[in-house]
């Protein structure tokens, strides 16, 4: 599951500064060298944005608008990073980064309680939550009840079990009955062939597909579709609350350049995949192009524009997380997103 694996720490030093130059006009006389007013422009904005993990599909859409000068177009100088150990909320949150990439579950402690940080979501990178369980074909574990007496490679964490524990009951198990294995998988095709686990979570536009290439028959279930309050949002884009507030218009710019990506990338699935790889050569071709043509009818899905959260969806999502107290603190309805700065 892409979004809990981190990387190494990435050292940044110093504050971004920006520098914006405001339409003056120079009096020109014929001996002076002065530029005319055509010759002077605005300073491009710069904007460090910070991923959550290696590249992937996941982030086809930044790629394709950094390839394709959606970014350049809009006066912006983007520059795309990896994250620290702990995550893109740190860099966000501290402005060390104005943009990257989190999920609903995972960037709740930056949202809510005591050490809350500036950062809030602007876009939904896909439109539904695409995570499940995984298995291999005719194991058992068609749906969540076959759980049961089967190994699950557990990260431990609070929401995780909670999660499965409702699916599994909602389906008429016993999740005590679950075995549970700490175990960070890293490749799945591997972990389930070889037994040590039997079930794993995953995102199917990944881990998934990853399985479908390697030929491996699986069997799969989604949680959303066991119980709809699990439709949150994952991934995210995030930004840094104070300086979007701070540059509305650049704000509105950025996510106008990016939807303008992923739209490329829901239209052209295969080019999309290639720039891609040329700014990630270390993929898997294979994986990257069918991963790519998978997530193309998922960035949007089934509305008409691209990155909307819708409200309701996100509210229920926390209120099941109030409702199992599964947090420290009360989360408020509408915390931590946000669609003013989305594009029509």
């Amino acid at each position: 599951m892409i979004k809990l694996k981190r990387m190494l720490s990435v050292l940044l030093t110093g504050a971004l500064t920006l520098g914006i130059v405001t339409g003056c006009t120079v009096q020109k006389t014929p001996e002076s060298n002065s530029p005319s007013p055509s010759e002077i422009s605005k300073e491009k904005t710069k904007i460090t944005f910070v991923l959550d993990w290696t590249p992937n599909t996941n982030h086809t859409g930044l790629y394709v608008a950094q390839e394709k000068g959606f970014f350049n177009e809009a006066d912006l100088e983007v520059e795309i990073v990896q994250p620290p150990e702990d995550g893109a909320e740190m860099l966000v949150g501290s402005n060390n980064a104005q943009f990257g990439v989190s999920f609903q579950d995972s960037m709740l402690p930056a949202v809510a309680g005591d050490n809350k940080m500036p950062i809030e979501a602007v876009a939904a990178v896909v439109q539904h939550n695409t995570s499940g369980i995984i298995s291999v074909k005719g194991n058992g574990i068609d749906k969540p009840k076959g759980l049961e007496g089967k190994k699950y490679a557990t990260w431990d964490l609070p929401i995780e079990k909670a999660t499965l524990k409702q699916v599994v009951e909602k389906d008429g198990g016993d999740f005590s009955k679950v075995d549970l294995i700490p175990s960070t998988v890293t490749d799945e095709v591997s972990a389930l062939k070889s037994g040590s686990v039997d079930a794993i979570w995953i995102f199917y536009g990944w881990a998934g597909i990853a399985t479908e290439v390697a030929g491996l028959e699986t069997d799969y279930f989604a949680f959303k579709d066991i119980d709809p309050v699990f439709d949150y949002y994952t991934p995210v884009i995030i930004g840094n609350s104070n300086w979007m507030k701070a540059n509305p218009d650049a704000s509105r710019s950025f996510l106008t350049a990016l939807k303008k990506g992923y739209e490329f990338a829901i239209d052209n699935p295969d080019e999309a995949a290639d720039i891609l790889l040329k700014n990630a050569p270390e993929l898997d071709k294979k994986l990257v192009v069918a991963s790519q043509k998978y997530l193309s009818k998922e960035y949007k899905s089934d509305v008409d524009r691209w990155g909307y959260i819708d409200p309701k969806r996100w509210n229920d999502f926390y209120n099941w997380i109030n409702d199992n107290d599964l947090f420290e603190a009360e989360i408020p309805d509408n915390t931590g997103f946000s669609n003013d700065y989305l594009p029509e």
